[in-house]
């Protein structure tokens, strides 16, 4: 287990991948948005095979629904693949967890790192994240970013009742595509992405996830275009349960 920091104030000053311009909003002290401000998409991609990735593709259709709900919304793409993040390291749990804090220049661009990607987060109202199945789990790029954002005091805090999320009152649409079949048979005990995906957010407070799955991709091409078809029927379908929420 790692050592818990104080709560980390916010730098004026963030090093960042690059990424679209948010227009951040007002938030409340519990983390929740005024129902105004639900305009701010986050959508990550993480994807090794970028252009050609069937999660990045039905992500794309996502944010085109997610537009016609809301047509004025600002929507972020971070694509983890192209621009990745670095795995964290012993500069970075010293800086954020443990009692000194950041001491060097290197630690303190980290946290600077972590609290711009974090701000990110809690700008966004809707975060749409793309991934493939590699090795069961979720792409490592992917595993970075949420290495960089669950962290004590920004995301969540520990209470005498446990921890608490404080993202609170966002919701999320997972979009994954994976190469076998591991809703059913006897791939089912090896699925290590959605429900690993689905835990990291509930532990940060977002509980309102909507999930899209493709499977058998590696079947052949009659089997996944049948799956994109189906992808991109549920992506509409989703973005009507988000505009009726």
């Amino acid at each position: 287990m790692l050592l818990v920091s104080p709560h980390r104030t916010k730098s004026r000053e963030y090093i960042m991948q690059p990424a679209s311009t948010v227009q951040h909003k007002a938030t409340h002290p519990d983390g929740l948005r005024p129902d105004e401000a639900r305009r701010n998409i986050l959508c990550l991609t993480s994807s090794p095979r970028r252009d050609t990735s069937y999660s990045s593709l039905v992500a794309m259709r996502v944010l085109r629904e997610l537009r016609q709900v809301y047509p004025d919304a600002t929507v972020t793409i971070r694509d983890l693949a192209r621009n990745p993040l670095p795995h964290i390291d012993e500069d970075f749990v010293t800086a954020t967890r443990s009692i000194a804090g950041a001491r060097t220049d290197r630690q303190r661009a980290q946290v600077e790192r972590s609290d711009a990607l974090i701000d990110e987060l809690f700008a966004a109202d809707a975060i749409v994240i793309a991934a493939s199945m590699i090795n069961f789990g979720v792409p490592s790029t992917l595993k970075a970013w949420i290495d960089h954002v669950v962290c004590p005091g920004r995301t969540f805090r520990y209470t005498n009742t446990g921890s608490q999320g404080l993202l609170r009152g966002r919701r999320a649409i997972l979009v994954l595509s994976r190469g076998g079949i591991y809703s059913g048979g006897p791939l089912r005990s090896f699925q290590h992405d959605e429900s690993y995906l689905r835990s990291v957010l509930d532990f940060i407070g977002i509980t309102d996830v909507q999930s899209i799955i493709l499977e058998g991709m590696a079947l052949g091409p009659e089997f996944a275009e049948r799956a994109v078809d189906a992808a991109m029927r549920r992506a509409a379908a989703v973005a009507g349960v988000l505009a009726a929420a």
